[in-house]
């Protein structure tokens, strides 16, 4: 299984959240750095398009993990709503598809 760290402690308020994800997922430069591109970028990660660095195979899954959670669902908790609720939709989105799940949060 693929994995990307982000660092909870590093991530105070949105800008620094998408700093933080081009960063760590490679998104491309145009990443809009709002939550729905943030979505497209992560929702394609079976296919060979370059939105983020990261190719998985068929029914391989990333795994982000979040670390220092405790204190960022204390400091930001909308942010954490809102990454648990994207991540949520995008494996809805891959069930749609008759695909499996493309993502796992982890909460370190």
């Amino acid at each position: 299984m693929a994995s990307v760290q982000l660092a909870g402690d590093r991530i105070t308020d949105w800008e620094s959240f998408h700093d933080l994800s081009a960063q760590a997922f490679g998104f491309p430069d145009f990443y809009g750095r709002n939550m729905d591109a943030w979505v497209d970028c992560l929702s394609y990660l079976r296919d060979d398009d370059g939105m983020c660095k990261f190719k998985l195979k068929p029914k391989e899954m990333l795994r982000i993990e979040i670390t220092g959670s405790a204190d960022l669902h204390r400091r930001l908790p909308d942010l954490v709503e809102e990454v648990e609720f994207c991540c949520t939709a995008i494996n809805d989105r891959c069930e749609d598809y008759d695909e499996a799940p493309v993502l796992e949060l982890a909460w370190k």
